[in-house]
């Protein structure tokens, strides 16, 4: 086993080798408690006894004295301390690590929120920054934190999770690895405390860690791991044959915010899927100019476009009052052969209806061999 786990090391610094941007290696489980901070740790040990210059930048314990253990021995970058309504708080200190340039850096928690001020708003983008300094870059991430199925994850949980990381960070890892056990194993190690204080366990076995629920998270890490290993393939060894990928989506969406991020997060799983270019149309019209449309949905509509541009996609604004020649339009300037739609009831499909030019929106679209989705 140990054997094993060198080997894995080796081939992780192989990788390295290979690139002057760092590599990212992503541990994922389908929630807390799995042992994805424990495998990172124990991971770290194993390259500084290969004499790599690896540091811990950001680990959190949670108080777990399995993973506490594992701390000791290792080279930890103190964190940034920051001051935020009266309270002393911990931050990673990416300067610190970005002066230092170890090879390698451990840093936990990768759909955290920064405290505001700091220069990135997300961990992810620290991580980010890391990487582009080429710096190897070991992180951990729950599968309820990724941003394209938090739409699945309110369903099964019932929670919304409002901590999320862009599904790009995902794509462009070199190696995600899914930390698994079963129902039986999570709850047992809730119940013997090795997950939160016993004082926590019986609320966290009433609500989160409940076995229909746990199994259906750990369906969702094992199918979306299983996904991203399919789509490198394809991507390294398909896309080489063949390097023009012919699939292009366009999701259209309106000032509706709910069922636009919706559609945004739908259009980003098909486009993740085929490895292909996206684009996300808003197409203005005059009821919704800035001076008529409330602020409300201006500010959803901006974070709509930052959603969909984190998620790769490139965001494109037209103003016309004819929505469907608009949809014609852009989808021949940019080859688009699938669209994606709302279902009927959304404001955006009823304005195409009034125009009367469905038909020839249909005919364009059939003649340039576009495929039309339209998504519940």
């Amino acid at each position: 086993m140990e054997d094993d786990k060198e080997k894995r090391v080796k081939q992780f610094l192989d990788l390295n080798r290979q690139s002057n941007r760092g590599r990212l290696k992503i541990y994922i489980g389908m929630s807390a408690g799995v042992g994805k901070t424990y495998r990172m740790l124990q991971e770290a040990h194993s390259l500084l006894r290969n004499n790599v210059n690896l540091k811990v930048g950001y680990v959190e314990t949670h108080g777990r004295k399995e993973t506490e253990a594992l701390i000791e021995g290792l080279p930890v970058i103190p964190r940034r301390e920051v001051f935020y309504k009266g309270k002393k708080l911990d931050e990673l200190d990416v300067q610190a690590i970005l002066l230092l340039h170890p090879e390698v850096v451990i840093v936990d928690e990768l759909a955290h929120s920064n405290i505001p001020g700091s220069k990135n708003e997300k961990r992810w983008q620290d991580v980010m920054d890391i990487l582009d300094a080429g710096i190897d870059v070991i992180t951990a991430v729950n599968i309820q934190h990724i941003e394209s199925i938090n739409n699945e994850v309110k369903e099964i949980t019932g929670i919304e999770v409002k901590e999320r990381i862009p599904d790009k960070l995902l794509q462009i890892a070199d190696e995600v690895v899914n930390i698994d056990l079963t129902a039986d194993e999570l709850i047992t190690r809730l119940k013997e405390g090795k997950i939160y204080d016993h004082s926590k366990v019986q609320q966290a076995l009433q609500n989160f860690f409940q076995p229909d629920r746990i199994l259906q998270l750990r369906e969702l890490a094992l199918k979306e791991v299983a996904g991203q290993v399919e789509r490198k393939v394809d991507y390294q060894i398909t896309a080489k044959q063949t390097p023009y990928r012919h699939e292009r989506f366009m999701a259209c969406i309106s000032s509706n915010h709910e069922i636009a991020q919706r559609i945004i997060r739908k259009t980003a799983r098909l486009a993740s899927y085929y490895n292909s270019q996206w684009f996300v149309l808003y197409v203005q019209t005059s009821q919704e100019s800035s001076d008529k449309i409330n602020l409300a949905d201006q500010r959803h509509l901006i974070n709509n476009f930052k959603n969909a541009t984190e998620l790769g996609a490139e965001v494109i604004r037209k103003k016309s009052d004819n929505v469907a020649h608009a949809i014609m339009e852009t989808a021949e300037e940019k080859n688009v052969t699938t669209l994606c739609i709302g279902k009927p009831h959304l404001n955006l499909f009823q304005i195409i209806l009034r125009t009367g030019v469905f038909n020839q929106l249909l005919k364009t679209l059939s003649k340039n061999n576009t495929d039309i989705i339209i998504l519940s």
